[in-house]
């Protein structure tokens, strides 16, 4: 009876690639290579309304694809086993791939919507000149905290996540940098200190944190904090609007310490395969009425100045996801800092992962 049902499986598979395959193959029947736009993303990062836009607007057909880390992201591209038009890496990583030679220079007369970018969002450390980059989106990490979990009581420093009140309340996100940054500000340390000493510091700080962490945990954070399975996150800005949009009993904070601040930005690939499609499409998403919907949809901030006019005023001066510039001029950018000292925050984290069990 089990080699019956595995037999039924593997012909069901077989019938159901077959039919996924013949669908694909129709759905881009009759477009040439530079009427098709391979988009490569962070999942759920793109409104998908405004995709159908562009492909009826500039007559092409997009294949859209998602990465789940910009060191995924970057394997996937040096291997060069995929030819994609646009990707939408995060700021360090962009730095890496220039060095890597991963990327081709922007051609700035084909974006004449670069225009409406906040001045202050343009030229920074990674891509001074934005040479290779345009910015997507950006935002912080910090705190997000239910109140009346905490009978009333507010967080705003990073210092509060070691409150012994806050015994199994804590959930980390499962990425390296953000939890061992944490450590490293709580001492008041850089963001990319790279002295062994400090380090080996903030990973003891960390293990001292041990007991009020719940769980570390992937994107199912966001739904973990609003269901009120824990009452307080260490959360990036965009997933914290998601959340509160869902349970506004919750706050964010940026904590008083600081913390990162980071960019996502549009980039060609070297091997993009559609360069002047691949430009037509960022301009598209630089239009101020896309960069609205856009950031309607994913619920990040926007850098495009113009765009702030078609977004609900109670959006735009909300300053947990809109700070003045006299607090994200304190904040830290993420550096690149090389595979052998990056190889080394992961095992650090990796070893106060072993340390909560």
């Amino acid at each position: 009876m089990k080699k019956v049902i595995q037999m039924f499986v593997a012909v069901f598979l077989a019938a159901f690639l077959c039919i996924y395959a013949t669908a694909r193959l129709n759905t881009f029947h009759g477009y040439s290579g530079k009427d098709i736009l391979t988009v490569y993303n962070w999942g759920d990062y793109l409104d998908p309304e405004l995709i159908a836009a562009f492909e009826e607007e500039a007559g092409m057909k997009v294949i859209y694809e998602t990465f789940e880390s910009n060191e995924a992201m970057l394997t996937k591209i040096a291997h060069g086993g995929n030819a994609f038009d646009v990707v939408i890496p995060s700021d360090y990583a962009i730095n890496k791939m220039k060095e890597q030679g991963l990327l081709i220079p922007l051609d700035h007369s084909l974006l004449p919507n670069l225009k409406y970018i906040d001045p202050r969002f343009l030229g920074l450390p990674f891509d001074e000149g934005n040479q290779y980059s345009v910015p997507y989106f950006w935002g912080t990490l910090g705190i997000i905290y239910n109140p009346e979990m905490l009978d009333g009581r507010h967080l705003n420093s990073w210092h509060d996540l070691w409150d012994e009140s806050l015994a199994n309340e804590v959930l980390l996100v499962d990425s390296a940098r953000e939890v061992i940054g944490i450590g490293l500000d709580r001492l008041g340390y850089s963001l990319n200190d790279t002295d062994l000493d400090h380090l080996h510091e903030a990973q003891q700080k960390l293990f001292e944190l041990v007991p009020n962490v719940k769980a570390i945990v992937g994107d199912e954070i966001k739904m973990l904090l609003a269901n009120e399975e824990a009452s307080v996150g260490l959360v990036w800005s965009g997933d914290a609007a998601l959340i509160i949009d869902e349970n506004p009993k919750l706050n964010y904070v940026i904590p008083v310490e600081g913390t990162n601040v980071w960019f996502d930005n549009m980039v060609i690939p070297a091997t993009a395969k559609n360069v002047e499609g691949a430009h037509m499409f960022i301009n598209f998403l630089l239009d101020p009425e896309n960069a609205a919907q856009n950031t309607e949809y994913v619920g990040y901030s926007t850098p495009n100045a113009a765009a702030l006019e078609y977004l609900p005023e109670e959006t735009t001066s909300d300053q947990r996801f809109y700070p003045d510039p006299e607090i994200t001029d304190r904040l830290e950018l993420y550096e690149n800092l090389g595979k052998r000292m990056l190889a080394y925050y992961n095992e650090l984290f990796l070893e106060f992962k072993m340390h909560r069990k």
